[in-house]
């Protein structure tokens, strides 16, 4: 069996392109799965999900020209309108040519956000554990009860709609619960309550999806679920974890030990004809 390649350098630069390939590859392992699209261009890569959540629906890589940009970025949210997806992210983390991306993303009524902050962790500095509620407990995805307990859980974290639950479960379902990509599940007292993955791409441990039900934050349970995979993805031989922290959970990820690689630059994208649900901040 091919062993992938795990990386060991813990330079800044290094650092952040394995935040950014961690990510193009993440969504592209979504865009893999029954019922997603992928696109991968010389100019804009995308994934779209099916997911109404603008998080599962990303263009997350960008080179564009210095010229046609207009007409590849209108082409691209053209397509995104013919296929009735919701909502989408751009990360403008450009590799591009094209001068003032962001003039021009505004320009096709894209909202600019500060999406967070890219960060790394080395992973054999991590706290042997963190304070948390007793009575907590945390699983691996293995099963479909666990999934289907791990889907409404984030869900519910993220705020997204009811109906897209169905979906979310589809694709999860058919992506498998071995592999690259791992889900855990935090349970308090047995009610499931908080959700977290891993990613294994880029010689990196890429985390994603951490969310609390809102009525049981503030009690160490994200710091907990989050520590779950890191430990696991340490002891399959990985040295760095990466993640985008959103500002509520920036602080948590800052005590288990990961450090700031830059803001993000992410522009938002909503077909006006559908409804205005948003993917909340639930880290």
């Amino acid at each position: 069996m091919h062993r992938p390649t795990v990386l060991k350098d813990f330079s800044p630069p290094t650092l952040r392109s394995a935040v950014k390939a961690n990510w193009a590859e993440y969504y592209t392992h979504l865009g893999s799965a029954p019922g997603s699209e992928l696109s991968v261009g010389p100019h804009v890569s995308w994934c779209l999900t099916g997911v109404p959540d603008a998080f599962l629906n990303v263009v997350f890589r960008t080179r564009l020209p210095s010229t046609d940009a207009d007409e590849l970025i209108h082409a691209t949210l053209a397509h995104f309108r013919d296929r009735q997806v919701e909502r989408c992210t751009w990360w403008a983390e450009a590799e591009s040519v094209c001068p003032n991306l962001g003039a021009h993303l505004t320009a096709h009524d894209l909202k600019f956000s500060e999406g967070g902050t890219a960060m790394a962790a080395d992973l054999t500095a991590l706290p042997a554990e963190v304070p948390h509620p007793a009575g907590l407990t945390i699983q691996q995805v293995q099963d479909e009860g666990a999934l289907r307990s791990w889907v409404q859980v984030m869900r519910r974290g993220f705020g997204l709609p009811d109906r897209g639950e169905e979906r979310l479960h589809e694709l999860f379902a058919t992506l498998g619960w071995t592999g690259r990509l791992q889900s855990y599940l935090a349970s308090l007292n047995g009610r499931p309550v908080g959700t977290a993955q891993v990613f294994l791409g880029a010689g990196v441990a890429g985390v994603y999806q951490v969310t609390c039900l809102p009525d049981v934050r503030g009690q160490g349970i994200g710091a907990a679920i989050t520590l779950a995979p890191l430990c696991e993805a340490r002891h399959k031989g990985y040295y760095i974890s990466i993640l985008q922290a959103s500002h509520l959970g920036h602080p948590v990820y800052r005590r288990l030990g990961f450090r700031d690689y830059g803001k993000l630059n992410v522009y938002l994208w909503r077909n006006e004809t559908e409804p205005p649900d948003v993917h909340s901040d639930g880290a």
